[in-house]
């Protein structure tokens, strides 16, 4: 007889999550079966259940890529973790390993990649599967509530930080204060960067100036390329674009100092407003930047561990994961809302 659990699953697009009990998975070769602890809970996940992006996930779906929990059994092949261990899901589910890609270090770009809570089922259900060769490994003496967003919004973060080429004492903008946007501040501040907070609202901004920002910019009310022209005498050496409103990619052009570059995290529908004639001009340099690699993501967990980084984070339960989805969409949330189970 089958075992169940409960889950919040997406079965059809834009429609709530149904809150149901679900099948337990069996662990095939190199993954295992992981009791959770909690799951964060990512704009990524608001984009999966109303099916954003251009490659939608296949429904029905259990949502979440920053779940930790308790390894319970594993299935066939060698594994690096045992039954008892605390691990985590991610974004980068698993990848072929034998690719171009994944060969050079940059195995997010796999084309044969899984991807947590989107093209495999995630954590927000009371267990998961995890593929041991790519899950993250939690930090002894961690919180499970504190740790998880590490998982997605932390490692994204410091990739995007470690891909803009900006140096410790140089500026560093972070437009968006949310999940990501708040470690970003974190980060960026960590690294010997000075960072200037950009969004539109008072509370996150001021979450941000608590995490070590500088000088911060509302957006609504002021023009933020005026804004940090004037205070960098010049612009931002790097522009980490967490927010999710098209208005945030265009602003960072006027916000990058010449020779700049500026990174892309948030994922909003639309397109990118910007002068082709200002890039050129000023020799900008735009990229996106996709969550990291495992030693990304060991690089993450380890300024978590090392009492760096402080997620701002509010323990939910699964049944509150509709009401979350619509808070993020109202952009009402501040921090990480995570689950506990």
């Amino acid at each position: 007889m089958n075992q169940h659990f409960t889950a919040a699953v997406i079965d059809e697009f834009d429609k709530p999550l149904d809150i149901r009990e679900v099948d337990l998975p069996e662990p095939g070769r190199f993954q295992a079966l992981v009791r959770n602890i909690a799951s964060g809970i990512c704009h990524t996940d608001v984009h999966a259940s109303k099916g954003d992006w251009p490659i939608k996930p296949d429904l029905p779906l259990i949502p979440g890529h920053e779940g930790v929990g308790e390894v319970v059994k594993l299935g066939p092949g060698e594994h690096t973790v045992e039954v008892g261990d605390i691990v985590g899901n991610v974004w980068l589910w698993s990848a072929c390993g034998t690719c171009e890609f994944c060969r050079t270090g940059r195995e997010t770009f796999c084309n044969e990649a899984e991807f947590g809570g989107y093209t495999v089922d995630g954590s927000f259900g009371e267990y998961m599967l995890v593929d041991t060769r790519y899950c993250a490994r939690i930090p002894e003496g961690s919180d499970p509530v504190e740790v998880a967003p590490i998982l997605c919004a932390g490692v994204t973060v410091y990739k995007a930080l470690k891909v803009s080429g900006a140096s410790p004492g140089q500026f560093v903008v972070i437009s968006g204060i949310g999940g990501l946007g708040h470690l970003a501040v974190q980060y960026a501040v960590a690294m010997g960067m000075r960072v200037i907070a950009v969004d539109i609202a008072d509370d996150k901004l001021n979450l941000a100036k608590r995490h070590g920002a500088e000088f911060t910019v509302n957006a609504r009310s002021e023009d933020p390329a005026e804004a940090v022209t004037e205070y960098t005498s010049g612009g931002a050496h790097a522009v980490i674009v967490t927010a999710v409103h098209p208005d945030a990619f265009g602003q960072a052009v006027g916000m990058a100092r010449k020779a700049g570059t500026i990174v892309f995290n948030g994922l909003p529908a639309g397109e990118f407003p910007a002068s082709i004639f200002d890039i050129v001009l000023n020799g900008l340099t735009i990229r996106g930047s996709l969550v990291g690699t495992r030693q990304d993501l060991e690089e993450a967990l380890d300024f978590y561990a090392r009492g760096k980084i402080n997620p701002t984070v509010k323990e939910v339960e699964l049944g509150d994961v509709n009401e979350i989805i619509h808070g993020l969409v109202d952009g009402v949330i501040d921090g990480r809302r995570v689950i506990r189970y």
